[in-house]
This record gives C-alpha cells, structure tokens and sequence, in this order.
C-alpha cells in the first residue's frame, strides 16, 4: 500500500491524517490549539505550541494507522493562512506570538495605505484589497513594533512566514525557508502574475526583501524532514494554504468550479484557469495551488465568522454544551421566528469588506426562544455564504462565463444536514458533499502524491472525487430572493453599528 501523510495545521487545531492512495482516511490525530485574545480585536497563537502540537499529532497518527514513519511515501502541508510569524534565524526562536489572520491590529495601517492611493497597485499586482486581514501589515506591525525587531531584520537575522514557512523550518531543523505559490499570494507582497515577491510592495510597506522565503509550486520537493525528528527524511512534496489546497482536493481543476469551506470561516473559491479575472464584486483574486511554474488562478471570497458563531453559541452565550447540539436546537423550531443574525464579530469580509460592522441580532420579540437564536446563527452561515456565490456568479457572467453549476462544500460544518439544505434553498442549485470532507488536507496529500509520482496527472484525481450526499433546493427562486432581502438589511443594519 502506498501512503500519504497530510499535515493540516487550522486556526483552532492541529491535525494529521494519513491517506491511502485513493485518498481515503486511514487515520486522524487532533490537538485543539490555544486562542490568545490580548486586546479587542487582536488574536494570536503561540508558535511553539503550533510546532509542538503538530509534531506530536504526526507521531500520535502513525501510531494510530500502524505505521512506520518509512511506510509514508510523502507528506504534505496545508495550512492557516495570512498567520504572521516571524523568527530568528539562528536559534529558530520566534520573536512574538504568531499574528493570526483574523487579527484586526492593522486595519490603522490598511488605512494610512489606502490614503496614500496603494489600493489599484495592489489590487493589480496581488489580486488583493487593502485590509488588515493579510501577512503584509501584520509583518510591518511587527517590524515596528517588537523592541530590536527592525535593526534585527536590517541585518538579516530574521526570517518571515506564514505557517507552512514555519513549519518546515521547524521540520528540516532550519535548513529550509521556503513557502508555496498560494501562501504567498495572500501576503499582499507577492506578484502573482510573476509568481515572485515584489520590491514596489515590499518598499511600499517598508519591509526587507531579506526576511522573504523562497517560493515554489504548490507540487514541488520543497524539502526532507530531518531524520532525526521521525527516523527517516521523508520528503516534502506538497504545500498550499487550506483554502486552495480544498479547491484542490474537492478536485475542481476547471475554471468556472467553485467549492465553499466551512471552518471557523467560511471560504468560497471558483477557479478560474489561466485567467486573471478582476472582481467588481468585492472578491478577491489568488493564486490557485500550481503543479507547474504556470499561474493559475481562482477568484475568492472570505467570511471571517462561520462555523465561530456555533462556538460563540457554546462559549459565549451558554446555548449548548457542545457544538454538535446545535442542528437540534435550531430544527426544534421550524423557522428562526423572523430573527436574523449577522456575527460580525470582527468586521465584514467579502462582498461588503467593513471592517466597523459589529454583530446583531435583529427581530426579537417575547416569543423568541434560545433554539430561534440558534436557528438563526446556524442560518447565517449560508447567508454570507449565499451573497458570496451571487456575487461570484455575477463576476463570472460579467468575465463571459457561467453561472456557478453547483457548489463543492467540506469543512466541519458541512456534516450539518439542516445547514446544507438551507444552502442549497438559497442558492438555488446543487451543494454536493464528498465522500471525504477533510479535502484540505486530501488536496495536501494529493499535491505531494503528484510530485512523487503516485498520480500522473490530475485527471486521475478527479476520478478519485465520489458524493456523499447532494442537497437538491426545494425553496422558490422568489422565496429565496426574499429572504436574501432580508439578509441584506440586516447586514445595513450591522454596518451602522
């Protein structure tokens, strides 16, 4: 039997799955991971605990599969993206805490950046909007303010990185900075026309080009673990940020295929071949996890609060114990009774991008109920999901495509049942659920297993892709518009928070 071992480290924890070669789980080691809150607005992880955790899963994991560490023909990584880090060079030390990507503290910047007219520069050479969401102003925030962090980098003994740069840092004991093509797309630094870091951005943002890994297809020997670590130097062979590494493992390698992630946000991408296709819908443009040295692209939009808004239920408002309460709490009613939610609890991603609206709750009255609340929350999931496709499919239709045909989804909320229907009566075409929902990390392991020769090419792939389950709507196109009107005044109201 041929394995695969992916190493998938998220914003709440740390996992490793190994796969046979038809991408099937054999088996799941998971480290919950802390979430450090210094200030409103502010989110941060420890960097050693990353490491640490995701070392021990990948150990616990083999165990588990009752393997050897030689039995593993590849490993890939995917990753958390826009989570800044930044470390010394010689003792492999981080220097702060990991700035994670929903992390607010730069918007003061993002600012200053738009005031100085960078926003079309941007936008053209990156695919990006200007906002606090991205490496690049987390980085300068760190430059400018860790004591000893600039005159460091000045003399070139720092290094930066998103996750999947520190990891194999960590993993090959320091030998090997380097990250992947769709990491360092979303730095707001990177050039992904020419695949390269750009020294207009990198000045722009007065940051070093010396702190910069080097940067490689998504499927590529990036490097061998150290054998000291497992016992032998497994190689390295593919790496991409979670959310295109789920483009890729739900198999949609065609422009105009879309697939949505539900995690502790929701993230929506729709390929788009070769083709730098502007949004004039609030989206974004990223670069797509590449086999080759030839961009290719996938237009994206980002909810910052999704599957968050169950956890807030458990943690916040004492709703349920347990998040997998949540679906019969929300069906013990059979509607949310009028109430909408809209957990902008940091701010608006895309289509609206505002980074002031703050969460709501509109239309109680004395006969709403804890399970109306929580019908409500689980709803708004596939609202902001919902405008992001409309808004894909309009850029789509603008750009001389298609309608999206019908959604792709996987992440943890996607087992909900209730949510999944609710997304398709909204979209009004098919939400297709795999067979294997962790296609995060199914698509790390893929990338690696295409660039060690298990798989020749990616239509052997998709032949691998099988449905679980397809939710078909049954809600009418006029109803669904309705309650999408509604939606969308209560996310007014939010933004005059």
């Amino acid at each position: 039997m041929t394995y695969l071992l992916a190493l998938d480290q998220g914003t709440s924890s740390s996992r490793s799955i190994v796969f046979d070669a038809e991408g099937r789980i054999v088996a799941v080691a998971q480290r919950e991971l802390t979430q450090i809150y210094p200030r409103p607005g502010w989110v941060e992880h420890d960097p050693m605990e990353i490491w640490n955790g995701q070392l021990a899963t990948v150990r616990e994991v083999l165990d588990k599969a009752g393997l050897q560490p030689a039995d593993i023909h590849a490993v890939g990584i995917t990753n958390q993206r826009e989570t800044t880090l930044l470390w010394d060079r010689k003792t492999g030390q981080p220097v702060h805490h990991a700035i994670v990507w929903q992390d607010r503290r730069a918007e003061p910047l993002c600012a200053q950046l738009r005031a100085d007219g960078k926003a079309e520069t941007i936008r053209e050479k990156t695919g990006l909007v200007i906002d606090a969401y991205f490496s690049g102003t987390k980085l300068r925030w760190l430059l400018d303010n860790v004591p000893g962090a600039r005159a460091a980098a000045g003399r070139g003994e720092l290094a930066f990185g998103t996750v999947d740069s520190w990891l194999m840092w960590q993993l090959t004991g320091g030998k090997v900075h380097v990250t992947d093509v769709s990491n360092a797309s979303r730095t707001m630094l990177f050039d992904v026309h020419a695949n390269q870091w750009d020294a207009e951005l990198l000045k722009a943002l007065d940051i070093p080009a010396s702190l910069m890994p080097e940067v490689k297809p998504s499927s590529a020997h990036f490097a061998d673990i150290d054998a000291a670590l497992l016992g032998c130097g497994l190689p390295i062979g593919g790496v991409a940020g979670d959310q295109q590494s789920a483009l890729f493992g739900q198999a949609c390698f065609e422009a105009g295929m879309a697939k949505n992630t539900y995690g502790t946000g929701c993230f929506m991408l729709m390929h788009t071949g070769g083709a730098f296709q502007p949004s004039h819908n609030g989206l974004l443009v990223t670069s797509a996890a590449q086999t080759s040295a030839t961009p290719q692209f996938a237009m994206e939009g980002s909810v910052f609060v999704g599957g968050a808004v169950v956890q807030w239920l458990r943690d916040g408002l004492k709703a349920i114990q347990g998040s997998a309460q949540v679906q019969a709490l929300a069906e013990s009613v059979p509607d949310a009774g009028g109430v909408m939610m809209v957990p902008a609890f940091t701010g608006l991603g895309a289509p609206y991008w505002d980074a002031d609206a703050r969460g709501t709750i509109t239309g109680l009255t004395r006969g709403t109920t804890v399970a109306h609340i929580a019908r409500a929350a689980l709803e708004s999931i596939a609202y902001q999901s919902a405008a992001l496709l409309q808004a894909m499919s309009r850029d789509a239709v603008a750009a001389g495509g298609m309608p999206v045909a019908e959604l792709r989804v996987d992440g943890g909320a996607c087992v909900n049942d209730l949510l999944m229907q609710f997304q398709a009566d909204l979209l009004g075409i098919p939400v297709v659920r795999p067979e294997v929902t962790e296609t995060t990390a199914l698509g790390a392991a893929y990338l690696a297993g295409l660039s060690t020769g298990v798989y020749a090419d990616v239509g052997q792939l998709s032949k691998l892709w099988r449905v679980e389950r397809r939710f078909m709507p049954t809600l009418s196109r006029a109803k669904a518009e309705e309650a999408m009107g509604r939606w969308e005044l209560a996310v007014r109201r939010a933004t005059l928070v």
